[in-house]
């Protein structure tokens, strides 16, 4: 959330960075309402002095005309004060509008032709046979099955079979293991179900409401584990010398995928229900951008792992979302559909989280709290780095050589049909 003062500071600047987004900041309305609010504030104020100055100057018992004054007088202080928490509510909820402006690194562009390449690794593999796409690769060897999926769930959902579910579960045990005993996480098992605070303090409401599954009693279906994650410190001051504090977090999302009909809609691509792990990470303003280095190479460091080629890109400021700061992302590279395939998002979003789930650090003793900046990324998105994985390694007999970081996990098994 953008600070209220922030905005009357600067209201171009606001203006500026949700233009650059492509989004809608409602700066104007939520200034008019301010005005009209800090007036209201001023006359609320005065008529208390009021108020207190004829109360003062009673000796004895009030006399009518002196109760009628009183009472005239507290119930336009009533009636301000009811009007003033009316503007204090809707200036909120408006501020929920308002994007965070992009960090002046990021590139300007208005779509996803203004990223940048920052790096690549690897050489994109090349195979000397015409290869397959991923779910061509998995239907012949049965390790998917969507057509009874549709049955069980409907479109945009999957089953997987015998090698392709124990292919994905030995993916998701090296994601954590890299995490927690590389790379310095501590792992979380949170819930599934959240409270619409939660996702609000996470910025997924109200911007992307239509987007989430919801229940009958307001509880919502997590659309990442960066919702209950970044929670967990809620309405917390927490003790400076314990940043960074970094999980991880393996859990199901769920997500309508509104707007996206026509897009990936064949395999393992685009769910409405998939399997991710996540990495939050919590620390002061001084470092979160040396931070979003740090996580987006922990990303990439799985994917050296599996030796798949893969590129980090900038994301430029139209195509970087409505609450994140600064955002790269990192896709990898699958021959059989000839494209880069998204497995990983790794973002800081400044104070913007913070602000809104109420998330501070005390420095040192005595000092004021301040607002800790969060960052998130991908550990990575499970589905379509699986599709990287049968694309890379498939060979030219229809079986697939399992990357060596996964056969530990696999119980030694070294190919996937055959």
């Amino acid at each position: 959330m953008i600070p209220l003062q922030r905005l009357r500071d600067d209201p171009q600047a606001i203006s500026d960075g949700a233009r650059l987004k492509g989004e809608d900041a409602p700066v104007d309305e939520i200034l008019g309402l301010d005005t009209n609010a800090r007036r209201l504030r001023t006359e609320v104020e005065s008529l208390r002095a009021e108020q207190k100055r004829a109360s003062s100057e009673i000796r004895g018992a009030p006399t009518d005309d002196q109760r009628s004054t009183l009472a005239a007088v507290k119930q336009r202080i009533q009636a301000g004060e009811a009007e003033l928490v009316g503007l204090d509510t809707r200036i909120e909820e408006l501020l929920l509008h308002v994007p965070n402006p992009p960090h002046q690194s990021v590139p300007h562009g208005s779509d996803e032709q203004g990223n940048v390449v920052v790096r690549t690794w690897g050489t994109p593999a090349t195979l000397d046979f015409d290869p397959r796409a991923h779910f061509d690769i998995g239907e012949s060897l049965g390790l998917f099955d969507f057509e009874r999926a549709v049955k069980i769930s409907g479109s945009r959902f999957a089953v997987l079979r015998g090698d392709g579910a124990r292919l994905q579960r030995a993916l998701i045990t090296l994601f954590l293991d890299m995490a927690t005993l590389e790379h310095g996480y501590s792992e979380i098992a949170p819930p599934y179900l959240v409270r619409r605070e939660a996702m609000v303090g996470a910025a997924q409401l109200p911007k992307f409401e239509d987007q989430a599954y919801k229940t009958d009693d307001d509880l919502f279906l997590i659309p990442t584990a960066e919702v209950p994650v970044t929670n967990l410190y809620r309405d917390e001051i927490l003790d400076g010398a314990l940043l960074p504090i970094a999980h991880a977090a393996f859990t199901p999302c769920w997500r309508r995928e509104a707007g996206a009909a026509g897009r990936d809609t064949r395999g393992y691509i685009r769910m409405h229900q998939f399997d991710k792990v996540e990495m939050v990470r919590f620390t002061t303003p001084e470092r979160s951008l040396d931070e979003l280095e740090l996580i987006t190479g922990h990303a990439e460091a799985i994917l050296q792992r599996l030796r798949i080629a893969y590129r980090v890109l900038l994301m430029c400021t139209g195509d970087m979302g409505f609450a994140q700061w600064k955002k790269y992302d990192v896709e990898a590279w699958a021959p059989g559909m000839k494209r880069w395939l998204e497995v990983s998002s790794c973002s800081v979003f400044g104070d913007f989280q913070a602000r809104r789930a109420g998330i501070r650090f005390r420095a040192a003793a005595g000092e004021r709290p301040r607002f800790v900046h969060t960052l998130n990324g991908s550990g990575l998105a499970v589905p379509r780095t699986l599709d990287a994985v049968l694309e890379t390694y498939q060979q030219a007999d229809g079986t697939v050589v399992i990357p060596e970081a996964l056969r530990a996990y696999m119980g030694g098994q070294e190919r996937i049909g055959g």
